[in-house]
C-alpha cells in the first residue's frame, strides 16, 4: 500500500465516524428524550476525543510528506487532509473534547431557555462556550476571529467581510427605505394544517432534487441539514398561521441536502466528499430558496398547490400570492426575513460575535447590544428573548463565525444566479410548471459535484464565469423589488 492509499484509508475512516457525529446531534436536536442530554453530551465528548487523535495521528505527516497524488483529485486530497491536520495539531486534545460537550450541553439548554424566554438560565452555558472557543482560537493563531471564521469559509477574513458588508449596507438600506415607503401588499390570513403543510413540503423538497432514499424530514425547533453522502437528514418547522416558514425553509435545507447527495460518489467519505465551505453551501439554499423558490414564476405555481392543499389560499390571486410571499417588513426572526432585510440580520450578528470574540463585548451585555442594535437598524423594538438574542441556534453550538457565510452565501448566489439566467433561457416557463430540475441540475453540475475539489472563491468563479463581487446580488434585488413594489 502506498503512502497515498494508506492515507485516504486513514482519511475514510475518519470521515466515517465524523458521520456517526453528526448523526448523533441530529438525534439529539429532532429526537432525543430530554433526560439524556447529560449522557449525550459524554457520548459526544468521547467520540470527539477518538477523532481529534485520528486527526492528529502523527502516521498522518509521515504519509503526507511520502504521498504523491496520483491526479488532480488526488493532490485536492492532499492539499484538505493537510489543512485540517495543520489545524487538529494546534488544539489540544481536552480542549477539543471539553468543546464538544459544552456545546452539547449547551444546545438543550438554549432550546429550553428559548422557550422559556429566559437569557439568565443560558448566559452561563454562552459565557462558557465562548471562553472555549477563544481559548481554541488562541491555539490556532493569527486574529481570533479569522481563525475561527477559517473552519466554515476558508480564506476569508473579518475584514474582508466587514469591507463588503460596508459596500452592501448603505445600497440595501436605500432600496429598503423606499420599500417600505411604498404600500405594502398584504399578507396571507389563515389557518394552514400541519399535515397538509408537511405534505406539500415533501413535495417541494423532492421538486428540488431532494432524494429521500437518501434522507429523512423530520422537525426541529432550528431548522437545519445534516450528514452527507447516502444518509443527509433536513429538518423543518411548522407553525399553523404561517405555512411558509414551513415551505422555504425546506427548500432552503433541501438545497443544503441535494449539494450533499450530488458530489461525486467517488469523493465519498474522503475529505472530497463534502461541501468546499458554508458559504457555498448557503449559496445553494439561498438560491433555491429566494431566486428559485421566490421568483413570480415558481409563485404561480406554488399559488396552485396551495390551493389544492389548503382550499383558500387567503391571497387574490397569483400576483397576490406573489407579493405576499415577497412582502417586506421589518421582523425579528431571521429565518423568515425578506431578502432585504435578511442581510442585515447578519450583519447585527456578525458585528456583535467579532466584539464578543475580540473581548469587547461581554455576554452579560448582549442581549441589551442586540436590542439597541436592532432597533437602530431595523427601527422596531425586540418584543421578547426569543425574537432576539435567543432565537438562533447557532452560539450555543459554539459557531461563531458562521454568521457570515450565510450573507457571503447571498453574495455567492447572485453570481451564480446571473449566469444560470443567461445558461437556462427558459428557466421561467419551467419554474411557472413548478419544475426548477433545469436550474437544479446546471447547479448540480457546475457546483456540488464538484465537493471539496476547489477552494470557495474559485469554485464560484469558474461556474459564474465572473469574479466575485456583490454587483448581481444587488442589481437582481433592485430589480425584483422596485417591479414588485412599482418603485
Amino acid at each position: 500500500m502506498t503512502a497515498y492509499d494508506a492515507l485516504l484509508s486513514h482519511a475514510r475512516e475518519t470521515m466515517a465516524l465524523a458521520q456517526v457525529m453528526g448523526r448523533l446531534h441530529w438525534d439529539q436536536e429532532t429526537m432525543m428524550p430530554r433526560g439524556a442530554a447529560a449522557q449525550r453530551a459524554e457520548e459526544i465528548g468521547a467520540l470527539e476525543s477518538v477523532l481529534h487523535a485520528r486527526r492528529t495521528d502523527p502516521r498522518v505527516s509521515d504519509w503526507l510528506a511520502a504521498a504523491e497524488a496520483p491526479d488532480a483529485a488526488g493532490a485536492a486530497q492532499l492539499r484538505l487532509i493537510r489543512r485540517e491536520h495543520a489545524r487538529a495539531c494546534k488544539v489540544p486534545a481536552d480542549l477539543a473534547s471539553a468543546i464538544a460537550r459544552a456545546t452539547s450541553i449547551a444546545q438543550g439548554v438554549w432550546a429550553e431557555a428559548r422557550r422559556d424566554e429566559d437569557v439568565a438560565a443560558f448566559l452561563p452555558h454562552l459565557q462558557e462556550v465562548l471562553r472555549l472557543r477563544r481559548e481554541e482560537a488562541a491555539a490556532l493563531g493569527g486574529d481570533p476571529y479569522d481563525a475561527l471564521l477559517d473552519d466554515y469559509e476558508p480564506g476569508a477574513t473579518g475584514a474582508d467581510i466587514a469591507a463588503l458588508f460596508d459596500r452592501m449596507r448603505p445600497r440595501l438600506k436605500a432600496l429598503r427605505d423606499r420599500v417600505l415607503d411604498a404600500p405594502a401588499p398584504e399578507p396571507l390570513a389563515g389557518w394552514y394544517a400541519k399535515d397538509a403543510q408537511l405534505s406539500l413540503a415533501r413535495d417541494l423538497a423532492e421538486r428540488f432534487g431532494y432524494d429521500f432514499n437518501r434522507g429523512r424530514l423530520d422537525l426541529a425547533v432550528h431548522p437545519f441539514s445534516s450528514g452527507g453522502g447516502a444518509d443527509v437528514r433536513i429538518t423543518t418547522r411548522v407553525d399553523p398561521a404561517d405555512p411558509f416558514n414551513c415551505l422555504y425553509s425546506t427548500i432552503h435545507e433541501a438545497g443544503h441536502a441535494t449539494y450533499e447527495q450530488s458530489i461525486d460518489p467517488a469523493f465519498a467519505l474522503t475529505p472530497l466528499g463534502q461541501g468546499v465551505s458554508m458559504g457555498v453551501h448557503e449559496s445553494q439554499s439561498r438560491l433555491y430558496e429566494n431566486q428559485l423558490g421566490r421568483s413570480a414564476a415558481f409563485c404561480g405555481w406554488l399559488f396552485e398547490a396551495m390551493e389544492a392543499a389548503f382550499g383558500t389560499v387567503g391571497a387574490a390571486d397569483a400576483r397576490a400570492f406573489y407579493a405576499a410571499v415577497n412582502r417586506v417588513g421589518a421582523g425579528p426572526i431571521r429565518t423568515e426575513a425578506d431578502e432585504l432585510h435578511y442581510n442585515l440580520h447578519i450583519m447585527l450578528r456578525f458585528d456583535l460575535e467579532r466584539a464578543l470574540i475580540a473581548g469587547d463585548l461581554a455576554p452579560r451585555d448582549l442581549e441589551a447590544a442586540w436590542n439597541d442594535r436592532f432597533a437602530a437598524d431595523f427601527g422596531v423594538p425586540v418584543a421578547r428573548p426569543s425574537d432576539g438574542v435567543l432565537q438562533d441556534v447557532h452560539w450555543s453550538v459554539g459557531l461563531f463565525g458562521y454568521f457570515p457565510t450565510y450573507a457571503l452565501g447571498n453574495v455567492y448566489a447572485g453570481c451564480l444566479h446571473a449566469a444560470l439566467g443567461a445558461a437556462l433561457p427558459d428557466l421561467d416557463a419551467d419554474l411557472a410548471r413548478g419544475d426548477p430540475s433545469a436550474a437544479t441540475g446546471w447547479l448540480r453540475a457546475q457546483v456540488q459535484r464538484h465537493g471539496g475539489l476547489h477552494e470557495p472563491r474559485a469554485l464560484i468563479e469558474q461556474a459564474s464565469g465572473a469574479a466575485v463581487s456583490e454587483a448581481p446580488l444587488m442589481e437582481y434585488l433592485e430589480a425584483k423589488f422596485g417591479a414588485l413594489y412599482w418603485l
